[in-house]
């Protein structure tokens, strides 16, 4: 199967290959039976258990080594288990052996120029050579047999003193994150050996910074001349591989400020490699669809790997990215999972929900492919739930599918059966649980407990009980539930069969129909009156003017006033209503009323006048690629009008002075959707391009559900 992992201006080229690994010769020498437990030998610093994790070697900044993929713990761990001839590690063990890797005999065949993506390309000589160096120099930390470390360093020491540059068509980017991670990988294991020369280890970090980290840096930062345009033109893995191999040097070449790079990329970044993006949409029950899911599974699962070894990378230098904005990475591996799970024909067994994506690409309305075996699933499932005890039915049955996981064709390790097999903690109590109006109904979601095979949904009229049983729910973990009005509250019991009944962390306060979620009145202060203390600050040019029927509004220049929100201040609403009375001076295009967001890429908005001469609310988590609008009349000018938003479901509706104007469905994009906004702002509009509001503005409302006509209609008298 092949898979294009092409930008537009290369499509002619020829197409990325994915390769089901080397079919290997019989097992070498070493066999499980033979490796003793806690192996020592000269430089190798051994590190007994987790705790002692934190005394291990250590670099600059406190950064520990080794402290990419595996530590000096997850070693004893291999070793241990391979001693007492314990499975899955010993089918692990014997799957990395069979690919004859590990041959003493092979000698490195190192290149000065390695080009990707162009005629002659050269690229799979080196990545031979990078899987066979890590390859040796696990069996070397695994077996303490000096003969693969030798080995290993000659394989680093060739490379290092001969090739010079990267180059090709913009593959050499998928080159400088996937083969600069693994490089990264492979040398981080043989630092604890006394045999590589200080000056040799020195040379081997030079090629990394000079050779991989500056292409690294640039795809991040202009995206091979797309950034400001159309910065989501790459797909996910583009950037997660770069994202890996700027973090993995910084390990290992005792740079934080590399790893700070990477790990801000993936929290806060504007591209698809970015946590925010890459799972596009969480659909309920926490399934989320991945940016690439529409295109193949082939790299949807690259995707999800590379994330993974970011998290795990991550992980081990004392930073929970795999935690990240409620367990993000986890939902997307769900999705993914979920996906490529088939019968014994290899028919996809589930359909799975699909939140249209339109990209530069075209539009995607559906997952495309399944069956993708890719190798990636041991790593996740060994962290969330046996690190975490948390439930991962689909990425378990896909690990268990492919169980003991093989050599990977370059792209990634593979082998995760032998690296990050763990035994399972306890199992954790439901957490994670959100709750908000989606056309309004209540919508729970929450992550389950590691083998828990029931829970029980309760609610109560009071925080404090008593609360009642409403619903037995299997997977997936979600509820919608339609209550009376009132305002109630929920939690989630999960059933297991060996920890008993657990109750969740989270107590869930939803009102129904709704209530008034911030109030700014506008008439002299930007505070906030709803009791939630979620206060404005006025920034640039901005001052107080005349209100309507007396008293005082907030004037905005036109030029730099804006007023910015408290940071998320809607991310935890489904449903929503915005209402505000505006005087504007100018009708201008593209001048906002508000603007909630964190940068330019996802967004829900409200334009005084889009460039079609209409008043537009939209939503987007593509920029404008895939703006999800309803749009009406431009409003007048000159005098005070009352306009109101509202999102009931997918159904956006737009009010002028109290009366519906315009009405559109398939908006997907919800707040909830958005997450914690940085960019809250009224007046001043996500793209730094558009102008800003000029005018007055007063009494800003946001309810937490779609408010009716009739109560939108008292809100304009």
């Amino acid at each position: 199967m092949q898979y294009s992992n092409d930008d537009d201006d290369a499509i002619l080229q020829r197409r990325r290959t994915f390769l089901l690994g080397t079919a290997g010769a019989l097992a070498l020498g070493i066999t499980a039976r033979a490796v003793g437990a806690s192996p020592t030998s000269a430089g190798l610093r051994h590190v007994g258990g987790a705790d002692a994790l934190a005394t291990a070697a250590s670099g600059v900044s406190g950064i520990v080594h080794p402290g990419l993929l595996v530590t000096e713990a997850d070693m004893q761990r291999i070793r241990d288990k391979l001693a007492a001839n314990a499975e899955p590690w010993v089918g692990g063990w014997n799957m990395m052996l069979k690919t004859n890797d590990t041959n003493l005999d092979a000698t490195p065949r190192p290149l000065a120029l390695v080009t990707r993506g162009v005629e002659g390309e050269n690229y799979w000589q080196m990545v031979g050579d990078m899987v066979r160096t890590l390859h040796l120099a696990l069996r070397w930390k695994i077996s303490n047999d000096e003969r693969y470390a030798k080995k290993a360093i000659e394989f680093l020491n060739a490379w290092s003193s001969t090739l010079t540059e990267l180059g090709g068509n913009s593959n050499l980017y998928l080159a400088s994150g996937l083969y600069g991670n693994q490089w990264a990988n492979a040398a981080e294991l043989m630092r604890t050996y006394s045999g590589w020369a200080e000056q040799d280890l020195a040379r081997f970090q030079a090629m990394l910074l000079n050779v991989f980290y500056p292409k690294c840096h640039d795809f991040l930062v202009n995206h091979n001349g797309t950034e400001i345009r159309k910065v989501t033109h790459y797909w996910a893995n583009w950037d997660l591989a770069n994202i890996c191999s700027i973090y993995a040097i910084g390990v290992f070449c005792d740079r934080a400020d590399l790893m700070a790079e990477a790990s801000g990329y993936y929290k806060t970044g504007r591209g698809n490699g970015a946590s925010a993006n890459n799972v596009y949409y969480l659909h309920p029950g926490y399934l989320g669809q991945w940016q690439e899911s529409h295109r193949d599974q082939g790299h949807s699962t690259l995707g999800i790997s590379l994330a993974g070894m970011l998290c795990e990378m991550a992980w081990n230098q004392g930073e929970d990215l795999f935690g990240h904005w409620n367990n993000r990475l986890l939902a997307g591996a769900e999705y993914v999972a979920k996906t490529n799970l088939t019968d014994t024909s290899g028919n996809a067994l589930f359909t799975l929900p699909f939140a249209p994506y339109n990209g530069v690409f075209g539009l995607g309305t559906a997952t495309a492919g399944t069956n993708q075996l890719r190798p990636n699933w041991e790593l996740i499932c060994n962290h969330y739930v046996n690190r975490k005890g948390l439930a991962a039915p689909w990425s378990e049955a896909m690990r268990d599918m492919i169980r003991p996981e093989r050599v990977d064709g370059g792209d990634q390790p593979g082998i995760g059966t032998l690296l990050y097999a763990r035994d399972p903690v306890a199992p954790a109590a439901p957490s994670g649980l959100s709750a908000f109006l989606s056309s309004g109904k209540v919508q729970l979601s929450w992550w389950g407990s590691a083998g828990a095979s029931l829970y029980v949904v309760q609610r109560a009229a009071s925080p404090n009980g008593p609360f009642a049983a409403i619903a037995r729910v299997a997977d997936p973990c979600t509820y919608t539930d339609v209550p009376a009005q009132g305002t109630w509250y929920y939690r989630i019991v999960a059933l297991t069969k060996d920890a008993g009944p657990m109750l969740g962390a989270e107590t869930a306060r939803v009102a129904v129909p709704g209530e008034l979620w911030l109030h700014l009145p506008l008439n002299g202060d930007v505070n906030d009156t709803s009791g939630r203390g979620q206060h404005g600050r006025l920034q640039g040019g901005t001052s107080w003017g005349a209100g309507r029927n007396g008293g005082s509004a907030l004037q905005f220049d036109g030029r730099s006033g804006h007023v910015l929100l408290p940071d998320g201040a809607v991310s935890a609403l489904g449903d929503v209503t915005v209402a505000v009375w505006v005087y504007l001076d100018a009708s201008v295009v593209n001048a906002r009323i508000f603007d909630f967001g964190s940068n330019d890429v996802a967004y829900m908005a409200l334009l005084t006048r889009d460039g079609s001469g209409k008043l537009r609310f939209s939503s987007s988590r593509n920029q404008f690629w895939n703006e999800e609008s309803v749009t009406a009349d431009a409003l007048p000018t000159g005098r005070w009008v009352h306009v109101a938003a509202a999102l009931s479901g997918k159904v956006g509706t737009l009010y002028v002075d109290g009366k519906p104007v315009a009405t559109a469905d398939g908006i997907w994009i919800n707040p909830f959707q958005l997450g914690e906004t940085t960019q809250t702002w009224l007046g001043r509009s996500q793209y730094g391009g558009d102008p800003y509001f000029k005018g007055r503005m007063q009494d800003l409302r946001i309810y937490s559900g779609a408010q009716d006509a009739g109560f939108i209609a008292g809100l304009a008298r």
